[in-house]
């Protein structure tokens, strides 16, 4: 076990508070997922961290590039990855991180010709949690010279990983939060207008419904446009 010197804690302290500092914060996830890899990259002097996303659609789940302090044209382009292609896959599968000493002799490594343009040697993964068995993501570090990632270089890129869970998930709940509020809300005025509706035009239900759907496509408005409109002119 390796000592740490004074410097490299406070470092590494001060890396932490930094990160817990956004998160708490009111930044949008994009901003505070930048920054962490930016911390991230200055505190352990890596040439590149980033941040991979577990993504989900009618294709299946992959792997896709959401933050990286990196300027390069190679690395930052739309990058993409199956669980079952690279290293970043083979991570967020196992759900247990990885030490490369050299990227360009790792058969898992599918990027092999802009590792070369970009001079990367070794680099470690690890995935992100929210729960022990649920990965939501991957935190990978890449430096251009040959280096033993020390224990706790492991241990402030594995507790920035969990930070930066904890960032998403709270961000993904409040976004879940707000748009369960918002739907309740437009039912009620909906209601409310049908009720308006049935009160002076003597529709049904199911027709006034209707007459707000209608008027939402003639007009290119939301219903909940609508109904606000319907319940204002009662009100007058």
């Amino acid at each position: 076990m390796e000592k740490t010197s004074p410097e490299t804690y406070d470092n590494y302290i001060k890396a932490l508070t930094e990160i817990s500092r956004a998160i708490t914060s009111d930044q949008y996830l994009e901003d505070i997922l930048r920054l962490i890899v930016m911390v991230t990259a200055k505190v352990i002097g890596v040439e590149i961290c980033s941040l991979w996303l577990l993504e989900e659609d009618d294709k299946g789940k992959c792997m896709r590039l959401k933050a990286t302090q990196s300027i390069e044209p190679e690395y930052v382009k739309d990058r993409v990855l199956t669980l079952e292609e690279g290293v970043v896959g083979y991570i967020a599968s196992t759900n247990k991180p990885l030490i490369i000493p050299n990227v360009l002799k790792e058969p898992r490594f599918k990027e092999k010709e802009m590792a070369k343009k970009l001079g990367l040697v070794s680099m470690l993964g690890i995935p992100l949690h929210v729960r022990e068995d649920k990965v939501i993501g991957v935190l990978d570090c890449f430096t251009v010279e040959p280096h033993e990632f020390s224990d706790t270089e492991i241990s402030l890129v594995t507790t920035v990983a969990n930070q930066a869970a904890i960032a998403i998930e709270n961000t993904q709940l409040m976004v879940k939060t707000k748009v369960i509020a918002e739907e309740l809300e437009k039912r009620k005025v909906i209601d409310r207008a049908k009720e308006v509706l049935m009160a002076k035009k003597g529709f049904s239900g199911e027709k006034a419904f209707r007459w707000l759907q209608k008027k939402s496509m003639d007009t290119r408005k939301s219903m909940k446009e609508i109904a606000e409109a319907v319940i204002i002119s009662q009100d007058i």
